[in-house]
C-alpha cells in the first residue's frame, strides 16, 4: 500500500533490542476514509469525518417553509440542496419514494445534501491537484478508485459556503419530488410578513391538500411569482418592501399575472379598507378579525376549487 502511494518501507534489527520498520510517506499524499455517492452519474468521495450522518428521506417528510425545502430532524429545519445543482450537472429525477441525503454540519447550522446513490465506504489515497488548476470551487483533492476511475473528494467548508450563497442569493432550486402527485394539486402562494400567519395559512391549506409556498413580503412575493406558477395568491396589506395593495396593483398591470385570482386577507376590516382592496384588484377580500379555517377554506375553493 505504501508504495503504490509513492512511499518508502525501510526494517532494521539489531539482535536482542528489536526491529525498527519506518515508513516514508509524500507529504503531499495521505489515506482518507470517504463516503463514496453518485452525483449526475459521476462519483464523488465526502470525508467521514465531516459527514453528520446519512439517511435516506421519505419524500412525503420534505416541506416548505418560505419557499425552500426543508425536513425536520431531531426538532431542526434542515435545509435540502440538491447536488446536481451545488456540482453544475443536470439533475435526474428519482422514481423512489426515498431520496438519498448527506447532512452536512458547520458552526452555523446543518443542510441536507441530495444525492442519487450512495455507493459506499473507501479508503483513498489522496492525489493533489495540479496547482495550475488553482482553487477548484468546492473540490479539495482528487483519487483513483479501485477500478482505476477517477473521483473528485469534496472541499466541505467550501460546499457549505457555496450554499449558504445559494440561499442568500434565492437561487436555490427545489430537490425532485414526486412530480407526478405535484401536477395535478393546485399551488397557492401565501404572501405575509408575519411568520405566525403563514404557517397557520400554509398548514390549513396543505392540509386541505393544495401545494403552498411562502413569501416573506410583497418583494418576495412578486419574485415568486415569476418564478413558479400559481393558481391562486393570499396576501396580506400591511407589509415591508412592497404592501399588498402596491402587489395586487402591480399583479394586474402585468401580462403575465393579471389573471391569476387573489385574495387579501388582512386584519383591516373597515368598508373603505375592503373598496381599497377590490378597487386595486382583489378577487377577494377576509378580514383576519373573523377569520377561521373554514371561511378560508370555503373562500380559496370558491375561487379556484378543490386542490385536486
Amino acid at each position: 500500500t505504501v508504495k503504490e502511494m509513492g512511499g518508502m518501507v525501510r526494517a532494521t534489527s539489531e539482535l536482542g533490542k528489536g526491529m525498527r520498520i519506518q515508513m516514508q510517506l509524500p507529504l503531499t499524499l495521505s489515506v482518507l476514509r470517504a463516503l463514496l455517492v453518485r452525483i449526475s452519474g459521476e462519483s464523488y468521495a465526502f470525508p467521514l469525518a465531516r459527514i453528520d450522518r446519512i439517511l435516506r428521506l421519505p419524500k412525503r417528510r420534505i416541506e416548505l417553509l418560505e419557499n425552500q425545502q426543508y425536513f425536520t430532524l431531531e426538532g431542526d429545519h434542515i435545509g435540502l440542496v440538491s447536488g446536481a445543482q451545488l456540482f453544475g450537472k443536470q439533475g435526474t429525477d428519482s422514481k423512489l419514494p426515498e431520496l438519498p441525503v448527506l447532512v452536512l454540519a458547520d458552526r452555523n447550522g446543518r443542510f441536507g445534501l441530495v444525492v442519487d446513490e450512495f455507493i459506499g465506504e473507501r479508503e483513498l489515497a489522496v492525489q493533489v491537484l495540479d496547482p495550475r488548476l488553482g482553487k477548484v470551487k468546492d473540490i479539495s483533492a482528487a483519487a483513483l478508485l479501485d477500478n482505476g476511475a477517477p473521483t473528485l473528494i469534496a472541499d466541505v467548508d467550501d460546499v457549505v459556503r457555496s450554499i449558504d450563497k445559494l440561499v442568500n442569493e434565492s437561487k436555490l432550486k427545489k430537490v425532485d419530488t414526486n412530480e407526478a402527485v405535484l401536477k395535478t394539486r393546485k399551488r397557492i402562494l401565501v404572501v405575509d410578513d408575519s411568520i405566525t400567519v403563514r404557517e397557520v395559512e400554509r398548514n390549513l391549506l396543505a392540509a386541505c391538500g393544495y401545494d403552498v409556498d411562502v413569501a416573506v413580503d410583497g418583494m418576495d412575493g412578486w419574485n415568486a411569482m415569476h418564478a413558479g406558477n400559481y393558481d391562486l395568491v393570499i396576501s396580506d396589506v400591511d407589509m415591508p418592501r412592497m404592501d399588498g395593495i402596491t402587489l395586487v396593483t402591480k399583479m394586474k398591470s402585468d401580462d403575465q399575472l393579471k389573471t391569476l385570482p387573489v385574495m387579501i386577507v388582512s386584519y383591516k376590516d373597515r368598508e373603505e379598507d375592503r373598496r381599497r382592496g377590490m378597487n386595486a384588484g382583489a378577487d377577494y377580500y377576509l378580514t383576519k378579525g373573523s377569520f377561521h379555517d373554514e371561511t378560508l377554506r370555503e373562500a380559496v375553493i370558491d375561487l379556484i376549487g378543490e386542490a385536486q
